[in-house]
């Protein structure tokens, strides 16, 4: 669905800017930046990632940091960190969306947004997420 791929950008992006920014949840739930209408439905999609995110950030980061394998925490890169715990959050509390999917969005969204080789990394967090999840 069009309006999800879209909706899981506009989620990662709100994610990335509150990591650099700290801004408020009101803040980033308005998407007063953005110079476009996405649509009623991707904006209701985005919302609820990112509320769903901001709501369990410290359950999101305990998976995400049960499976790094020889990398710190601390030491990941924000765009990065915003996928995957966009991902996490997904395959955590959206079971009606297959972990297969939810891994190929972040590896678009990786490729696309990240740096290059990034979405191997992302690959292999959120595999290991999904099998513990199962």
């Amino acid at each position: 669905m069009a309006n999800r791929h879209k909706g899981r950008i506009l989620a990662f992006q709100a994610l990335f800017g509150w990591e650099m920014t700290g801004n408020d949840r009101d803040r980033i739930l308005d998407f007063d930046w953005m110079k476009e209408d996405p649509g009623e439905d991707t904006l209701l999609f985005s919302r609820l990632l990112i509320s769903g995110v901001l709501e369990n950030t410290e359950e999101i980061d305990g998976n995400i940091k049960a499976h790094l394998h020889k990398w710190d925490f601390d030491r990941l890169a924000r765009v990065d960190l915003a996928i995957l715990r966009l991902s996490v959050y997904s395959l955590l509390y959206q079971k009606d969306i297959p972990s297969r999917v939810v891994i190929n969005e972040a590896i678009v969204i990786a490729k696309e947004f990240a740096a290059d080789g990034s979405y191997k990394f992302i690959n292999g967090v959120l595999d290991g997420i999904a099998k513990s999840v199962l």
